[in-house]
């Protein structure tokens, strides 16, 4: 999978530290990481929780990415943020327990986690720990087993409605406030990891003209 990280301004000081943590855990899986920022305090493209999920669901949508990473303070306006897009299902992850359950209940494609809250001395183990069990197995494996397929059943509805609740991104790209569309997009590898990856040529198309 291509597995890509977002952190916002509050957060941001911690990227390197997330980013070197999520790569020992998924490189050796096979996953690729991108890391599309902020990458310090001090970056000259800052992101709001908002923006995260302006930016996950640009990802997500044109196959630039598989799966992504984000969080904020609390990770409840980042999971937020991103629910409010389409083909985004976004789980707020605390412990390992909830990366698996997640996982292989929900079969989501994106986790908001909280980087302040509760995240103190071993905080970089509990996302160790949370990224092993989140990358574990195959999505939607069920939990119990004896209940996948009333799960998978129940992810398969809540697609089908999520397809009827949200409009086509594109559509929604281009009436947000254009400034803060354009600085989800802005990150300092943005350009070079997400054309390179894109799978959907309206998105692109669409990220084109606004970056224009």
């Amino acid at each position: 999978m291509k597995i890509a990280l977002i952190n916002e301004n509050s957060q941001a000081a911690k990227n390197e530290m997330i980013c070197n943590t999520l790569k020992s855990v998924v490189e050796p899986m096979g996953h690729t990481v991108f890391n599309y920022g902020m990458y310090s305090a001090e970056d000259d493209h800052p992101l709001t929780y908002v923006q995260n999920g302006i930016l996950a669901a640009v990802l997500l949508n044109s196959g630039a990415a598989d799966f992504v990473i984000t969080g904020c303070g609390t990770g409840e306006g980042a999971m937020l943020a991103c629910n409010s897009f389409p083909q985004v299902l976004c789980g707020h992850v605390e412990s390992p327990l909830d990366a698996y359950l997640f996982s292989q209940v929900n079969d989501g494609n994106c986790i908001a986690l909280p980087f302040a809250e509760n995240f103190g001395w071993g905080g970089e183990l509990n996302l160790t720990y949370i990224f092993e069990k989140l990358f574990c197995a195959p999505g939607g494996g069920g939990y119990p087993k004896e209940r996948v397929v009333p799960e998978q059943r129940n992810k398969k509805i809540l697609d089908e409605v999520k397809k009827v609740t949200h409009r086509d991104l594109v559509s929604i790209l281009k009436e947000l406030d254009r400034d803060l569309v354009v600085g989800a997009l802005s990150g300092e590898h943005f350009a070079e990891y997400f054309y390179a990856n894109c799978k959907d040529d309206t998105i692109a198309a669409c990220v084109k003209e606004l970056l224009a």
